[in-house]
């Protein structure tokens, strides 16, 4: 409605997630450290409470999308099933172990076999649960139960609990002693103080494209701040209605008598007022002139600083847009029948074969069994390929700049389905295969149906994974000493030693594409370094040609 008054791409205070948004204050920041440090220190549990809208799931899925997929495996369970048999179930479906169990053993046991493989290939398995306010006690005694399964010398699993201040309060009960003892890190997640909630609205202004365009004055940051008591959920609802109310006055220059007058009118719970409706009553016959006008103006217009996809992508999209278009509710409802009639192992072979032509390897035929628990892997390993499992959110996915076999959720259908991500534009990607006849979806439509966890294909040319370690010495350290030049981040010798210049220069390299910084050259950040450099020539989302 006021996108264009103010000159925004999109609306900057959308109230539904969007990665692409994220801004970690002190706060968030200072939990993310303590959710770490559990982590990497092997805690057992690590609790993690917050109030409703301080950005508890957002910050999850923020740690989940900086693990090393080399070095992790991880699950994220939402809103969880107060039945603790329920529970194990979607834990070890989310984990990929077998759901059926044989005779003398259970889902207890088949989990306890798969965390004992993982942890024979060094991979730490981290277990989210969010929303845990809403377990029972015997749910939470079940999750007590699993942090029982471990080694001689560490913990198998490591489980972070996640909810509002009441499952602390929880916590406190007689009944779940045992429990409570055994979490050693804990973390309560503040409001933002005043200072970053300025830089939080500013950063989403920003990333709407609307810096400088609009003015919020010290006196309506400090009304919405006072409102919002710097939780971001209340901070979005108020400058949503901020930003309105400024359009409606002709003016993009927020004052406190605006702010003041625009959350008065959130309070009363009041949609519009008079002054609004000269600005957007519109008839009802007017409705399909200006759908087909939008649907016409994102597709075809070319904004002043959006990314201009290649010819290959540009002739892809439009030959997309002749498709017809579909409403949320259609395409959820195609999206369980068009991806759901078929079987998942067969969803997730055709999503890999996607992702195989991207690389000029050989397709995995109808005929040759697919294992649902390692079937990507070893595909991968067939074609002298490698696999990245990713977990987080679409944002920290699309910057990876790479097609990716997207797990999904479909309503009505048991079991995971998969989509590739082969494309992208501003605020749309490509899909494959296409869904009702649509190859472009918006970000919400898609996740509305994504698991957070993704697949995505690369290739070690010169094999330096297996070989890299922080006490690794000769030619596999020159290489990466050379790649990290190549990439402008070290200007020493290539000692062939992997000493503090070496793990320096792989810190900075990390922090540039937003990955831990933890100086280890492992397969997500070797991944990444080889898609630095053209001569390695990795398939790009922007690139669009297989």
């Amino acid at each position: 409605m006021y996108l264009d008054f103010y000159g925004f791409r999109e609306k900057p205070f959308s109230l539904t997630p969007d990665p692409r948004f994220v801004f970690l204050s002190k706060n968030h920041r200072e939990a993310f450290a303590h959710l770490l440090y559990g982590i990497n220190n092997r805690a057992g549990f690590i609790a993690l409470t917050g109030e409703v809208g301080s950005g508890k799931t957002t910050l999850l899925r923020a740690l989940l999308s900086q693990l090393d997929a080399d070095h992790h495996r991880t699950a994220l369970i939402f809103n969880p099933s107060p039945s603790p048999r329920r529970l194990l179930w979607h834990i070890n479906r989310e984990f990929g172990v077998s759901t059926s169990t044989t005779a003398g053993s259970g889902p207890l046991d088949a989990l306890n076999q798969f965390l004992l493989r993982e942890s024979a290939g060094g991979r730490t398995v981290v277990l989210v649960i969010d929303e845990a306010q809403n377990l029972g006690a015997q749910a939470l005694e079940q999750v007590r139960l699993i942090s029982n399964l471990e080694t001689d010398k560490e913990k198998l699993i490591q489980i972070i609990l996640a909810g509002q201040p009441e499952f602390g309060q929880m916590l406190e009960k007689k009944e779940l002693r045992q429990l409570s003892q055994r979490i050693t890190v804990r973390n309560h997640l503040q409001p933002m103080d005043f200072q970053d909630t300025v830089e939080y609205i500013n950063h989403r202004l920003e990333v709407a494209g609307g810096k400088g365009t609009v003015h919020f004055t010290p006196g309506a940051v400090k009304k919405i701040y006072r409102y919002s008591r710097g939780l971001p959920r209340l901070i979005n609802a108020a400058c949503d209605r901020v930003l309105l109310a400024g359009y409606t006055k002709d003016t993009t220059r927020i004052t406190y008598r605006i702010a003041a007058a625009a959350i008065r009118d959130l309070k009363k719970g009041r949609s519009s007022g008079p002054s609004q409706t000269r600005r957007f009553l519109i008839p009802t016959l007017a409705l399909p002139v200006l759908v087909l006008a939008a649907v016409f103006f994102f597709a075809g217009h070319d904004r002043k600083g959006s990314l201009s996809p290649s010819e290959p992508v540009g002739a892809t999209m439009q030959e997309a847009r002749k498709y017809s278009i579909t409403s949320p509710v259609d395409l959820s409802r195609t999206m369980a029948v068009e991806p759901g009639n078929i079987s998942e192992s067969e969803s997730a072979r055709r999503a890999f074969n996607a992702l195989a032509g991207f690389w000029k390897a050989q397709p995995v035929p109808e005929s040759v069994p697919w294992d649902p628990g390692n079937g990507m892997e070893r595909a991968a390993r067939e074609r002298e390929l490698r696999v990245h499992r990713f977990s987080g959110n679409l944002g920290a996915l699309l910057r990876m700049d790479s097609p990716a076999a997207l797990e999904m959720t479909l309503p009505g259908v048991p079991g995971k389905r998969f989509i590739s991500l082969v494309g992208r534009e501003i605020g749309k990607i490509l899909v494959d295969p296409p869904i009702a006849g649509k190859k472009i979806l918006a970000f919400d439509e898609l996740e509305k149906h994504w698991s957070g966890q993704a697949f995505l294909l690369w290739k070690d040319p010169l094999n330096l994974l297996p070989k890299i370690s922080l006490t690794a010495k000769g030619d596999p350290v020159k290489q990466l000493q050379g790649l990290l030049q190549e990439v402008g981040v070290y200007n020493h010798a290539w000692t062939g030693v992997y000493d503090r210049d070496t793990r320096s220069a792989v810190k900075q390299f990390q922090s540039s594409k937003g990955v831990e910084e933890d100086g280890i050259a492992g397969g997500q950040t070797l991944m990444l370094l080889y898609r630095s450099i053209d001569r390695f020539g990795s398939p790009r989302l922007s690139a669009g040609e297989k």
